[in-house]
């Protein structure tokens, strides 16, 4: 058994969400290593993932297993499009697809992790 079938039968879940959870995890452990101050945000009742700053720049990041539905795409990109502070905004995910905007920049997570650059 698996740990996330553990932690599933030990105290319930959801496959998607104990994936979302563990994919936040390498991302924060990522970052962290990259010699970010990692916290979390909240823009009114919006939730970001990870606000990182490193010297003078500050990046904004959403994980997420794959923007499947537009239920998803809209809260992914919906955080990310309600801060107006300065910095660059970076979505990570599962998917192949570049579904970059004009102000968020989409990455395939495994690239993103072997890449020098962050965004």
């Amino acid at each position: 058994m698996t740990v996330l079938g553990l932690r599933r039968a030990v105290i319930g879940g959801s496959i998607a969400r104990d994936i979302d959870v563990a994919l936040e995890n390498v991302v924060y452990a990522e970052l962290v290593r990259r010699g970010y101050e990692v916290t979390i945000g909240r823009v009114r009742e919006k939730e970001v993932d990870f606000v990182c700053d490193k010297d003078d720049r500050r990046l904004f990041v959403q994980v997420a297993y794959l923007m499947a539905t537009e239920e998803v795409r809209a809260r992914e990109y919906g955080a990310l499009d309600a801060v107006k502070a300065r910095g660059e905004k970076l979505l990570l995910t599962m998917d192949r697809l570049d579904l970059s905007t004009e102000t968020v920049s989409h990455r395939y997570l495994p690239d993103w992790l072997v890449a020098e650059d962050v965004v």
